[in-house]
Order: C-alpha cells, then structure tokens, then sequence
C-alpha cells in the first residue's frame, strides 16, 4: 500500500550548504553519510519547535522535505542567517512530490537491508527515497519529480491508500506529528521527538544551533515537564486543551479511532480520566509496544 503525501520541500546547494543547514537544525546532518537522511527540528531562541524536517545529505544538495506549507516559512527564516555562508535556498515545493510505501520489500530497487537513504530507479525514473516509521514499521518515502507522477505512481505496489488511514496507523504506533498533531510551539522532548522516543529528531552531542542552550539544559537537568501519551475515548476535538478539574493538563492532538495522541503533565497516571474540550477521555501512556 502506499500514500501521497502532502509536502513542500526547500533545496539548499553551495558550498557551505550541510555546515549551514547543520548549525540551524537539531539532528546531526554532519555526521550523515553521502546520501544519508536525518530527522531534525528547527527551534526558536526559547527552544520551542518551529518546524520539523527530514533533511537529506547528497553529494550536491541538502533536500529538506517538509508537510505542506512549511517551506516559505523555513526559507525566510534560513534566509535571516545567511551571512557569509556560501549558500543558496530555494523551494522545490512545485517540481517534487512525495509518497509513502509501506511495504518497503515491495519495491522495486530499494534495498531493505541498506543505507537509511537510497537514490534509485523506478520505471526508469531517478527517485530519492528515506527509510521512515509511520506507521509503527518501518516504510519507505519516495520523492520524484511530479512531471514524472504518472508513471512512478503506476510502478509503485500494492493499492492507493488515504492519508486518513496512514494517520489513523501512526497515532495508533504512538508516533507523532508535528503539524497534523498542532504540537509547533512544544519543546521536543516533550512530544516524542527526544532520544528514545518514538520519533527522535535530536542529537546532543553536535555542535551549536538555534535553541541549543535550552536542550543541553533540559538534558543536563531532565526536567521536562510533559510527555507523549494516548487519550482513548470517541469523537475527541482535535489540538484542543486537556483538563483535570478544571486546571488544563495538556493538548490533544490529531484523532483517529478512537485514539489521540496529547502532550500531557507526567504526572497523570495511566487510566487518568481527563476531558478534552469537554469530552470526557482516559490517559494511555505510551510503553515500548505501543511505539
């Protein structure tokens, strides 16, 4: 099965292009192979997400694959620090698309078994492609030039599935979504983006960028405050506020079957009972089989 992907997406070439993009971002783009692809957050001074990435490392660009929308916001923020930097941004949102195959044995010229990031054929047409866990296994993002839709759509295998049903796959794994989930403005590691959690977008062990002070603080100290954990219950409203007695506990995010995945306080025990704009929900914590 497969999905199309609403994306947009920044191209960032010149010399200087992954020591740029590394100073802006949490994850370790240095420290990717050639081709290589690493998760990563862009922060505010506060340390709070602006935008998560998946950023590529190839041998002439940096690919920063985005969710809709995303990229004229990246690029005039990259575009601020641009001093000396011998770099040049531009938005690839109209000549690229992406999609996402869940079988990733299944297709055609990826190599399972190989590097996070492949550049293959398919159909006879040139795509870049990322290991990445939506669903609570691992599949696979293929990004291809939309000219070449048509074609490279044709070869993929299985049937076309809905974006309702992917999100639907992730939020039962556990996984977040920065956007769908409305958790901008959250630090990380308080929404599953942390080492260990189920989406981990940082390294603490690179050099400086943007927010750095406050996440060396947080590691040094431990003491976020919220966590990544489940409400069950049915028809939640969506990125709204989590309440107990009254004192907000919390923000849901996106639903699905009876599932949303929230920031909430830790300490809220499993089976809490909780209200989410006045429905009333129980609290899942996460474990490892969940994510």
């Amino acid at each position: 099965m497969w999905t199309r992907l609403p994306s947009s997406s920044l191209r960032v070439t010149g010399a200087d292009r992954v020591d740029f993009v590394q100073g802006q971002m949490t994850g370790d783009l240095r420290g990717a192979p050639t081709p290589g692809m690493v998760a990563g957050v862009f922060l505010n001074v506060r340390g709070q997400i602006e935008q998560f990435t998946r950023a590529y490392r190839r041998e002439k660009d940096v690919y920063l694959h985005l969710d809709a929308d995303q990229a004229p916001a990246l690029a005039a923020r990259l575009k601020r620090y641009v001093i000396f930097d011998q770099v040049d941004i531009q938005d690839s949102t109209e000549l690229l698309a992406t999609v996402h195959v869940q079988e990733d044995h299944l297709l055609a010229g990826w190599n399972p078994d190989g590097p996070a990031a492949q550049q293959f054929e398919l159909a006879g047409i040139t795509a870049l492609a990322g290991r990445v866990n939506r669903t609570g296994t691992p599949g696979v993002d293929v990004h291809y030039l939309r000219r070449h839709e048509d074609a490279l759509l044709a070869a993929l295998p299985g049937d076309e599935g809905t974006l309702e049903g992917l999100h639907a796959a992730r939020i039962h794994a556990g996984i977040p979504d920065v956007v769908h989930d409305g958790f901008t403005g959250t630090l990380l590691q308080e929404i599953g983006l942390d080492v260990g959690g189920p989406l981990p977008a940082i390294s603490y062990r690179k050099g400086c960028y943007v927010g750095q002070e406050i996440m060396a603080r947080l590691e040094a100290r431990g003491n976020a405050r919220y966590h990544l954990a489940q409400l069950t219950g049915e028809n939640l409203p969506e990125r709204a506020e989590v309440t107990q007695g009254g004192k907000v506990v919390g923000q849901a995010g996106q639903h699905a079957a009876g599932l949303s995945l929230a920031r909430l306080r830790k300490e809220l025990p499993d089976g809490a009972v909780v209200e989410v704009g006045g429905v009333v929900a129980t609290v899942r914590l996460l474990t490892a089989t969940h994510a």
